[in-house]
């Protein structure tokens, strides 16, 4: 039977290798959305031409200036598309004079297309420059953009922005051709050779919520084949570790298609998340209108949750990625940001997390350490018994099992306290890896982005040596820190003893180096709060075995 050290160390070991291996395999007040129009005469919903893929290019004289104070960019006035995003809230990298992040450009842009079903009726297409009213877009100022064809077809286009990161595009279409027209409505979020970057534990690529499910697909998956879906209501887009781009289509709306799809263009990849309304017939005289949420922004669950509220979109909050334990990373996320927003320090946010996740977690630790007590005790006793009985391993199983009897030790009373952490780990490394509240937040001294490793390596005297080392050998203070602590946890458990008189694997006693080297790697943000966890627990322990009399 094993003893408490091997569970705890095995343990630990085969959660953090989960989650290694699993996760690379698998605000201000918002202005309401502007309702749609209900349907005028559904006609069938047979399939209708979609437009010729274009990559845009720059076209200065045709861009309309969208300004606010989170957002810098253009519109262009040909193709009415979103093709210029910057963020002004939000740096590269924590460098001085680092440039602002860009989100949209003309490699990852959004566009809108008006379709139809029959077949001579004339359409804006990506080289239609639109008329506009207003040059500049503001959270103040909307601008309106529109296109007659020749036919007598009126196609008006109204885009609006609020105080943070969406915009509002209502489409009308003004029938008078002196027939009637089939229309169907389309946006698309459109990434050309995407590269993902950071940590694979968090999804990027496409994701959205259809016919009630969210829908992940990586672009590997997508470039393979193309994946439809027919929804009422709902939101799809394209995501990467931090920020989102998504279309909320009305959620009233039944009979909506949805669609992930890959295309070559230019000997290019373009990935396409769209969305496409039913087709609509429109009398001579009316009109017909779709009104759609553009989201392009940070992936902040307090700004994402108020949107989610304000404009009725289902599940917008799954726009973060909270994994398997949506139950736990969900609220972790809630309190470390709510702390985050009292104390004005990330770090220190996650050192008062990690306090308080202790305390609740004191009733089960708590039998851990007792267990591990009372198992290190009685060592003395155990290591008798295998140099009495070291040739006989069928009496060492019983004599073992008869001592824990008579002491009232339950070896495996420790195992499930452990497994109830575990989905904790998963949670909190979730969390420390989605957290944009995370991203550039300065703790103290030389950590000045909590979401890279440790910037000060021990192998370079800590910046003193200008040598090149290999990446795998870049551990810094806090990662050094952490090892010590493990192997301070190592010490104060009872040694590996298994009753079949085994020797221990020497790997187990190399674990706390194996970890440093391992966690070197990791955000500096999460690598401090398994120093401070280990710290906490080491006072517990520390406490437990007084308890007990244990030296």
């Amino acid at each position: 039977m094993k003893s408490e050290t091997k569970n705890l160390i095995v343990a630990v070991v085969l959660s953090f290798l989960a989650v290694w291996g699993v996760n690379r395999l698998m605000p201000a007040e918002k202005k309401e959305a502007v309702q749609a129009t209900p349907a005028v005469n559904v006609a069938t919903n047979e399939d209708v031409e979609r437009p010729k893929l274009v990559l845009p290019v720059a076209d200065e004289k045709n861009d309309l200036t969208i300004k606010s104070d989170t957002l810098s960019g253009t519109l262009s006035a040909k193709g009415g598309k979103l093709n210029d995003l910057t963020f002004l809230k939000f740096r590269q990298s924590v460098k001085k004079y680092s440039p602002d992040v860009v989100l949209l450009n003309n490699s990852f842009f959004v566009d809108f297309s008006i379709l139809s079903n029959d077949g001579d009726l004339v359409l804006p297409d990506e080289n239609t420059v639109w008329k506009v009213q207003s040059s500049t877009l503001t959270p103040d100022s909307p601008v309106t953009l529109t296109w007659e064809n020749p036919q007598g077809v009126t196609f008006v286009r109204t885009i609006s922005l609020d105080d943070e990161y969406m915009f509002t595009v209502a489409d009308a279409v003004e029938n008078s051709s002196g027939r009637p027209i089939s229309i169907s409505f389309s946006g698309t979020v459109r990434r050309v050779n995407p590269k993902v970057e950071g940590s694979t534990s968090v999804h990027q690529g496409f994701v959205g919520v259809l016919d009630n499910t969210l829908q992940e697909k990586k672009y590997d998956a997508v470039k393979d084949k193309d994946f439809s879906f027919v929804t009422k209501g709902g939101w799809l887009g394209l995501v990467d570790k931090y920020w989102g781009t998504a279309l909320a289509f009305d959620q009233n709306l039944p009979g909506v298609e949805g669609r992930f799809s890959h295309a070559t263009v230019d000997q290019k990849d373009v990935y396409s998340a769209e969305y496409r309304t039913p087709v609509v017939s429109v009398p001579v005289g009316r009109r017909a209108e779709n009104v759609v949420n553009v989201f392009a922004g940070p992936k902040e669950l307090k700004l994402i949750t108020a949107y989610q509220n304000a404009l009725n979109i289902n599940k917008f909050e799954l726009l973060i990625d909270f994994g398997w334990y949506y139950f736990l990373t969900k609220p972790f996320l809630y309190i470390l940001s709510l702390l985050y927003g009292w104390v004005g320090n990330m770090g220190v946010a996650i050192l008062i997390f990690a306090t308080v996740l202790r305390i609740l977690m004191l009733p089960i630790a708590g039998k851990s350490f007792e267990s591990m007590a009372k198992m290190k005790k009685i060592q003395p006793k155990m290591q008798r018994l295998q140099e009495i009985y070291k040739n006989d391993k069928m009496r060492l199983q019983q004599e073992t099992l008869a001592l824990y009897k008579k002491e009232k030790v339950n070896p495996a009373s420790g195992c499930l306290p452990l497994l109830i952490q575990i989905p904790v780990f998963f949670s909190l490394y979730k969390v420390l890896s989605v957290s944009i509240e995370m991203r550039q937040a300065p703790f103290f001294g030389w950590i000045h982005d909590l979401s890279m490793p440790d910037p000060l390596s021990v192998f370079t005297l800590f910046g003193l040596i200008p040598w090149h080392v290999p990446s795998f050998l870049n551990i810094g203070v806090w990662p050094v820190l952490m090892g010590i602590t493990m192997y301070m946890q190592q010490k104060m458990n009872p040694a590996a003893m298994p009753s079949n008189g085994q020797k221990q694997p020497p790997v187990l006693k190399w674990m706390p180096v194996i970890f440093t080297f391992m966690m070197g790697q990791f955000a500096s943000g999460l690598v401090i709060y398994w120093t401070w966890s280990n710290v906490l627990s080491i006072i517990q322990q520390r406490y437990v075995m007084h308890k007990y009399k244990v030296d």
